[in-house]
C-alpha cells in the first residue's frame, strides 16, 4: 500500500477522531456495501466460487487490506478514513476518492465531515470542466493488431464544446494495454490474449487521440453523443480520479478498453446495466451496441479517415489525371507544366487537391521536415487559387447495425456420398462471406472456431479448431499500393493416405495483392508458407509452398467467394482446391450460406463436399 493511501489509517491511529460515535451502525454500512453504486465503484464482481473479486488487480487501490474481495471491509475503511485530520490535505481520503466522499455523504448523511480543500483535484477537475460526453469509436484496422476488432473510448466535452466548435480543446479518455518496451506485433498480440499486459485509464487531449486513430492508422471515427447530464458526466469524471495509475488485468476480449468504459458509464448513470451482457467477451461493436440499446445516444456523427477522403476525391479522376496527382505529389513545381496548365480549370482543382492529401497521407507518421512542408504550402496556394468542389463523403453503415459477433452454425451436407450434419460455434467475428454491413469488404476476423460432424452411423469427429483466421485484401489502386495479407493456425481435416480424414494442425500465412475490378467485385491473389503437423508425413514438421486466389463479389443476396488454393511441401505431397461459397443475408442476424468445394490429393481421388448452412449470429 503506498503512502498516500497509508497516511488516512495513520492520521486516525495517532488522533482518534472526536466524531466516532456518529459513526454508523455495522450492520446499515453492510447493507450499503452491497448496493450496486458501490460495487461499481470498487470495480467488484461474484466470483466464480461464491463471494467478490475486483477487477482492479492494484492494492494501492483498496484502503482495507481484504478490500479487492470484500466491499464491506472497504466500505467501513473508507468512512473511517474521510473522518481523519484536515492537515492531511490532498493525501486525504476525501481528496483521494472524490466520488466515495460524495456518494457516501448524500447516503450516510455525514454532516460533520472535515473540510478538506483537495487543491490538486480542484485544479484538475476544473482543467477537465466536464459537462457532457461522446462515445468515440475508431473503427477497425486489421494491420495493427491491437486494433483489430476497432476501439472505444471517450471524449469530455466542455459546456460550448458545440456552439464554439472546440472539440478539439475537449479531454478522451482511453483505457489500454500499459506496455513497456517495444514488443513486436505477434508478442504483443499474444500478450494481449494471455493478459500480460497491465491495463491503465488515461486522460489525454482530444486532438491528440483524434491524430493517433484517424491518421497514424487511418481509421475512420464514429461519436455517439451521449444524453448523459453534467451532473452524471461529473459523476464520472470523479471516478476516473480516483483511478489514476490504478492498474487493472488487461485481456483483449473481455477486461479490454470497451469493457471498462462501461463500467464508466454505469457509475455515470446509476441503475443502467451494461456490463451484465459481456460475462465472457467484449467486442468494441458489440459495447456500442449496448449503449445504443440503453438509450445512452442521442446523436451519431462520423468522421472519414485520410484515406478515405484521399480515394474519394481521386475516384472521378481519369487514369492518366491520377497519373498527375502522383507527379504533383512528388514535385509541386509541375503546377506550372504547361501540360498540366492545359487540363480542364475543373479538372486540375481535382489533382491538385488530391496531390495535397496523398502528400499529407504519405507523411503519416513521419517528421515534419522542410521539403514535404514546401510541397504541401505550394499545393494549397494552388488550391486557393482553383478551389475544388466540397468533398461529400458517403456515410457507411453505423458498426452497430452489423451482425453480432458470435455465430452458430448448422450445416447439412455430402462429402463423397456420405451425409453428414456439422455443428459449430465461433466466438468472434466476421468472415469474407458474412454479412457486409457495417463491415468492409475483403476484411477477415474470426477467433476460436470449433466445428464438429456427425455423420452417417453416429461417427462423429472435430472437423477443425481455428485459433485465429485473419485476411486482409485491401484493393490496390492508382494512388495506393497496400499488401493483402493473411494468416492462421489451428486444427483441421485434410486428406489422408487411406482414404480417410487426417486431423493436422498447421500454421500458415500469405501475402499479395488485391484488385478492385468494379465496386462490387474483387480479385485477389497471394503466395502463401505453411507448416503442418500431419501423422502421415515422416518428419514432424513438413513445410509448404503455394498460393491462394480467387474473386470476392457482393452481389444483391449476399457475398459470393470462389477461391482456389494449393500447397506443395518440401516432401512431395501436393494438395489443391477449388471451391465456390454463397452467402444469402436472410436478416441481420441470419445467414444461409452454400458451399461446394473439390479437393485434390496426391495421397488419395479427387473428393467433392457440398453443404448448406444456417449462421445464427446470435450475441
Amino acid at each position: 500500500m503506498t503512502l498516500k493511501r497509508i497516511l488516512p489509517y495513520l492520521a486516525l491511529s495517532l488522533c482518534p477522531p472526536l466524531h466516532a460515535a456518529s459513526l454508523p451502525s455495522g450492520d446499515r454500512l453492510d447493507t450499503l456495501a452491497e448496493a450496486p453504486y458501490w460495487l461499481a465503484l470498487g470495480h467488484y464482481e461474484r466470483g466464480k466460487l461464491g463471494g467478490w473479486r475486483s477487477y482492479v488487480d492494484d492494492t494501492d487501490f483498496f484502503l482495507a487490506a481484504e478490500g479487492n474481495s470484500d466491499p464491506a471491509a472497504e466500505l467501513r475503511a473508507t468512512v473511517k478514513a474521510l473522518y481523519a485530520p484536515a492537515n492531511l490535505g490532498d493525501k486525504h481520503a476525501q481528496c483521494i476518492y472524490p466520488a466515495r466522499t460524495r456518494w457516501l455523504r448524500e447516503q450516510l448523511r455525514l454532516a460533520d465531515l472535515p473540510e478538506v480543500a483537495c487543491p490538486e483535484y480542484r485544479a484538475w477537475y476544473q482543467d477537465v470542466n466536464p459537462h457532457s460526453a461522446v462515445l468515440v469509436f475508431p473503427a477497425a484496422y486489421l494491420n495493427s493488431p491491437s486494433s483489430m476488432f476497432g476501439h472505444t473510448l471517450l471524449r469530455i466535452d466542455q459546456a460550448d464544446v458545440d456552439s464554439h466548435g472546440t472539440a478539439l480543446l475537449s479531454y478522451a479518455l482511453n483505457f489500454g494495454a500499459y506496455i513497456e518496451g517495444m514488443d513486436n506485433s505477434l508478442l504483443y498480440a499474444w500478450k494481449g490474449l494471455m493478459g500480460g499486459y497491465p491495463g491503465l485509464f488515461a486522460l489525454v487531449p482530444y486532438r491528440d487521440k483524434l491524430g493517433e486513430y484517424s491518421r497514424l492508422e487511418n481509421r475512420d471515427l464514429w461519436e455517439y453523443r451521449l444524453n448523459l447530464t453534467p451532473e452524471e458526466t461529473g459523476r464520472m469524471v470523479e471516478h476516473v480520479w480516483e483511478l489514476k495509475q490504478v492498474r487493472f488485468d488487461y485481456y483483449f476480449f473481455d477486461e479490454n478498453c470497451s469493457y471498462r468504459l462501461l463500467e464508466l458509464l454505469e457509475v455515470a448513470r446509476p441503475g443502467v446495466e451494461l456490463t451484465d451482457d459481456f460475462p465472457l467477451t467484449a467486442i468494441p461493436t458489440d459495447t456500442v451496441r449496448a449503449v445504443v440499446d440503453a438509450g445512452l445516444v442521442e446523436r451519431i456523427d462520423y468522421r472519414p479517415s485520410r484515406e478515405r477522403e484521399l480515394l474519394a476525391r481521386a475516384e472521378p479522376l481519369e487514369r492518366d489525371e491520377q497519373g498527375w496527382v502522383l507527379r504533383l505529389a512528388d514535385d509541386e513545381s509541375l503546377l506550372d507544366d504547361p501540360a498540366f496548365l492545359a487540363l480542364p480549370q475543373a479538372r486540375r482543382a481535382l489533382a491538385q487537391d488530391a496531390a495535397f492529401r496523398l502528400v499529407r497521407y504519405r507523411a503519416t507518421g513521419e517528421e515534419r521536415n522542410r521539403a514535404t512542408a514546401t510541397r504541401s504550402f505550394r499545393l494549397l496556394q494552388g488550391i486557393n487559387r482553383n478551389p475544388p468542389p466540397t468533398l461529400d463523403i458517403e456515410r457507411p453503415g453505423l458498426p452497430e447495425q452489423g451482425h453480432r459477433s458470435r455465430t452458430w452454425q448448422l450445416g447439412l451436407g455430402s462429402r463423397d456420398e456420405r451425409a453428414f450434419a456439422e455443428y459449430g460455434l465461433r466466438m468472434a467475428y466476421h468472415d469474407l462471406n458474412d454479412n457486409l454491413h457495417g463491415f468492409p469488404l475483403g476484411a477477415q476476423i474470426e477467433i476460436l472456431q470449433l466445428k464438429l460432424r456427425q455423420y452417417e452411423g453416429n461417427h462423429w469427429q472435430l472437423q477443425r479448431l481455428d485459433l485465429a483466421t485473419i485476411r486482409s485484401l485491401t484493393p490496390r489502386n492508382h494512388l495506393l499500393q497496400p499488401w493483402s495479407w493473411q494468416v492462421a493456425g489451428g486444427l483441421e481435416r485434410v486428406p489422408g493416405e487411406d482414404g480417410d480424414e487426417r486431423l493436422v494442425g498447421h500454421f500458415n500465412g500469405g501475402a499479395g495483392g488485391t484488385w478492385k475490378l468494379n465496386e462490387d467485385l474483387l480479385g485477389f491473389a497471394l503466395a502463401t508458407a505453411r507448416i503442418e503437423h500431419n501423422p502421415d508425413f515422416a518428419a514432424a514438421i513438413a513445410p509448404a509452398l503455394g498460393f491462394d486466389t480467387g474473386v470476392l463479389w457482393r452481389n444483391p443476396v449476399g457475398n459470393l467467394t470462389l477461391e482456389a488454393k494449393g500447397d506443395y511441401f518440401h516432401n512431395g505431397e501436393v494438395r489443391r482446391s477449388l471451391g465456390l461459397t454463397q452467402q444469402w443475408e436472410v436478416s441481420p442476424r441470419l445467414g444461409l450460406r452454400l458451399s461446394a468445394e473439390r479437393q485434390f490429393s496426391s495421397l488419395t481421388p479427387p473428393e467433392n463436399e457440398l453443404m448448406l448452412q444456417l449462421r445464427w449470429y446470435h450475441y
